[in-house]
């Protein structure tokens, strides 16, 4: 299999005080080699392992900025462990990498509760691409909350609900929500934008950053996770409603 590498663009290393730490499940050396050439330029420390079930204990057992999946793993799939982190409420960013292009497994994946996906082979400076925005969360989501916060707050209050948009933390009735990076940069979109519908395509296009075509019904899939999470009787919910054929909106009369 063939990687096609790019040159490498001019990176800023990272003051080692800054470094990231991610973690690679992956069980290709080849492309172990190649992430960790890479993301060393990106001030990454990388623990890796190539078996699944081995992965998935290090990612309950440590603390990583993100964790790279690969979907066929021995053991344990990709996409089964990151099922079974999200169920230990392990919010790390994970990207998945899969070899296979069926919309099956793109899908799988997403509401599973992966953050992004990438298909082998591909080239470096995409994946350092999508890297880059799961490490920093989607800018898109950063100007429309700056937008629409108070100039002096970044804490969004919707009675028992507080978003504080700086420090990325969710609360209800005073107890933290850990929400994935996806997850919280949704509930920022429509919490900034109190009333304001948003079509599936649009959400996917300004949350995720890429055009998912065919895909839209996996915004459905984190709308209920995040329901799930937020809302006290998620079946009714009171913060995210469904506009009918027309998509998703955050109640504007709280």
């Amino acid at each position: 299999m063939i990687y096609r590498v790019s040159p490498k663009p001019n990176e800023t290393r990272i003051p080692t005080e800054m470094k990231r730490n991610v973690l690679v499940v992956e069980d290709d050396p080849d492309i172990v080699n190649l992430l960790q050439i890479h993301l060393a330029d990106l001030g990454c420390e990388l623990t890796t392992h190539q078996n699944g079930r081995a992965g998935f204990e290090a990612a309950l057992a440590g603390s990583y900025d993100l964790i790279i999946l690969d979907i066929m793993l021995p053991e344990m799939d990709g996409t089964e462990i990151c099922r079974r982190l999200r169920g230990r409420e392990v919010m790390a960013p994970i990207l998945m990498l899969t070899a296979k292009s069926e919309e099956f497994d793109k899908v799988l994946g997403l509401e599973m509760g992966a953050d992004d996906y990438i298909t082998k082979p591909f080239s470096i400076r995409e994946f350092i691409a999508r890297v880059k925005a799961l490490l920093r969360g989607t800018e898109q989501i950063a100007a429309s909350v700056a937008a629409a916060a108070p100039a002096d707050s970044s804490v969004l209050t919707f009675g028992a609900l507080t978003l504080d948009t700086d420090r990325r933390r969710v609360a209800r009735d005073g107890q933290r929500i850990d929400l994935s990076p996806k997850e919280f940069e949704l509930l920022s979109l429509l919490a900034s934008n109190p009333g304001k519908s948003y079509d599936r395509g649009r959400i996917l296009n300004l949350v995720w950053g890429y055009d998912f075509d065919g895909y839209e019904h996996t915004v459905n899939s984190h709308i209920n996770r995040l329901r799930t999470k937020i809302e006290p009787d998620p079946q009714n919910p009171i913060y995210i409603l469904t506009n009918w054929g027309v998509g998703y909106r955050f109640n504007e009369e709280l």
